[in-house]
C-alpha cells in the first residue's frame, strides 16, 4: 500500500422517509472525494455499490432493508427489443453532444419542467441555478454533460430537449442524473433513448458497463432499468446476472423523497 493512501472517512446520514417504498425509511453512507486520488476512489467506491453527487460518493445504508441493488448493463451483449428498436430510428435525428460539465439557463429550464411533470414534491423540486450549478459543475471526476438537441434549422441549434450528467470510468460510464422534455408530441420515450444512446457510446469507446445506479425491487419508479437485458446486479458475493424470477410486479412510487448528502 501507498504511503500516501489515506483511508477515507465515512459518515450516516440520519433515516428519513424512503422515497421508493412506502413505510419505509432510509439511510446512507457517504465520503467526501477530494485530493489527487478523487478519482481512483470514486472507481473503486462505484464497482462496490457507491454513487457520486457533486464530491460526494455515497450508498444506501438503510436499517433492516437492502432493496436498493446497483445494477450495470452488459454493452457489449445488449440487444435492444423492438421497441427500443423503434425509438432508435424515431430519435435517429436527434443531434447529441457531449459538452463540458458547465451549466446553461437553458439546460436549467428543462430541468425545472421535467421535475414538475415527472417528480413533483421530490427532494430536487426545490432546487435553484445554484444548486444545478453545484450538481453539475462540483466533480473531481471525468464528467460530461451530454445534450440532446433537435434537429439544428439555418445553423441555429436545435431546442433542447433532452439532457445527462454522465461520468467516464475506466470500465464504463455512470449515468449520474438524465432529465428531458416530458410528454413531448412526436418525441416518445426520451429517457429510454438516452440510456440507448449512451450503450452504443460505451460499445463505441469499447467501455464494459452502463452503470445506472439502484434498483429497487418492487418500485414503479425504478421498473425502467429491468428493460435493458443483460443486466448486472451487486450482491454479497460481486456482480452477478440478474434472473428474470427476481423481478416482480412493481408498487406506486412514494411521493417526495430526500435530495443528495452534502458535506
Amino acid at each position: 500500500m501507498s504511503a500516501q493512501f489515506k483511508f477515507p472517512r465515512f459518515f450516516v446520514t440520519t433515516p428519513a422517509p424512503c422515497p421508493y417504498l412506502p413505510g419505509r425509511t432510509e439511510r446512507k453512507v457517504f465520503t467526501e472525494l477530494s485530493g489527487s486520488h478523487a478519482a481512483e476512489l470514486n472507481e473503486a467506491l462505484g464497482r462496490i455499490g457507491f454513487r457520486r453527487s457533486q464530491g460526494v460518493a455515497y450508498r444506501p445504508s438503510c436499517i433492516d432493508c437492502q432493496a436498493c441493488v446497483s445494477v450495470r448493463v452488459v454493452a457489449g451483449e445488449f440487444t435492444p427489443n423492438s421497441t427500443q428498436r423503434k425509438l432508435a430510428r424515431r430519435h435517429a435525428d436527434l443531434e447529441i453532444s457531449a459538452c463540458s460539465p458547465w451549466t446553461t439557463e437553458e439546460q436549467f429550464a428543462l430541468l425545472r419542467r421535467y421535475l414538475a411533470a415527472r417528480h413533483p414534491g421530490g427532494g430536487m423540486a426545490e432546487m435553484d441555478e445554484l444548486d444545478f450549478a453545484d450538481m453539475v459543475e462540483q466533480t473531481p471526476v471525468t464528467t460530461y454533460l451530454i445534450e440532446y438537441r433537435e434537429p439544428s434549422v439555418d445553423g441555429r441549434p436545435g431546442r433542447l430537449i433532452g439532457a445527462c450528467l454522465t461520468d467516464q470510468q475506466s470500465d464504463g460510464l455512470s449515468m449520474v442524473y438524465s432529465f428531458f422534455e416530458p410528454d413531448l408530441p412526436g418525441r416518445p420515450g426520451l429517457g429510454t433513448f438516452i440510456i440507448l444512446d449512451h450503450i452504443a457510446r460505451a460499445c463505441a469507446s469499447r467501455l464494459a458497463y452502463i452503470y445506472l445506479g439502484y434498483w429497487v425491487k418492487g418500485s414503479a419508479r425504478m421498473q425502467y432499468k429491468v428493460r435493458f437485458q443483460p443486466l448486472e446486479r451487486l450482491g454479497p458475493s460481486g456482480w452477478r446476472r440478474l434472473e428474470a424470477a427476481e423481478i416482480e410486479p412493481a408498487v406506486a412510487p412514494v411521493s417526495g423523497g430526500t435530495k443528495f448528502p452534502r458535506l
